[in-house]
């Protein structure tokens, strides 16, 4: 395994000799400092939470189908697929442990019978309520010092990384327009 030798900034191209050519098409400045950022974001963010569902068995994938079933009760199976961008075998291994432990339940459609719609228990609640906890506090560590047109310009940089060509359904629902409320202190967009 190669060392990371983190003592200075990102290696010149005179420096990188034989490493090969500069890994920015030219003309075009790379953001290696928010590409890392959101690197390190993103892996501590999901790390909170990653600690607590190892107690279960559990892992991100559990994670994510947990928090959008609980966020969008009567989720259908077929729209959770689209929200995920993952395969039908590896959400039904996952569907299938939070059905046989109690954490979600699955009904059928009342307008078509073929529809399987997605619910989460209490049990299921609680542990995305203590997931969302530990992120929530993270969250707020992170803006506490900054005032609110500052958070919400996080939040339209957010936004502006979601690929919004995509027909996601539960992806419309959060970027577009909704009343405020508890969890969500905006109504625009």
């Amino acid at each position: 395994m190669t060392d990371i030798n983190f003592s200075g900034a990102a290696a010149s191209p005179e420096s990188r000799g034989s490493e090969g050519p500069s890994t920015a098409p030219p003309g075009r400045d790379l953001r290696w400092d928010i590409i890392e950022l959101l690197f390190f974001a993103y892996r501590d963010f999901v790390g909170d939470a990653d600690h607590e569902l190892e107690a279960f068995g559990f892992g991100r994938a559990h994670h994510r189908v947990m928090h959008f079933v609980c966020r969008y009760p009567g989720l259908k199976v077929a729209d959770l697929l689209d929200v995920l961008r993952i395969t039908k075998q590896s959400l039904g291994r996952v569907l299938k442990q939070l059905l046989d432990e109690g954490y979600i339940v699955q009904k059928t459609g009342n307008n078509d019978r073929r529809q399987r719609l997605l619910y989460a228990t209490a049990k299921g609640e609680a542990l995305v309520a203590k997931l969302a906890g530990l992120q929530t506090d993270r969250i707020n560590r992170a803006v506490r010092d900054i005032d609110p047109a500052g958070v919400e310009t996080v939040r339209q940089f957010l936004r502006a990384m979601i690929d919004r060509e995509d027909p996601d359904k539960v992806l419309e629902t959060i970027l577009g327009t909704r009343t405020a409320g508890p969890g969500n202190p905006t109504a625009k967009e």
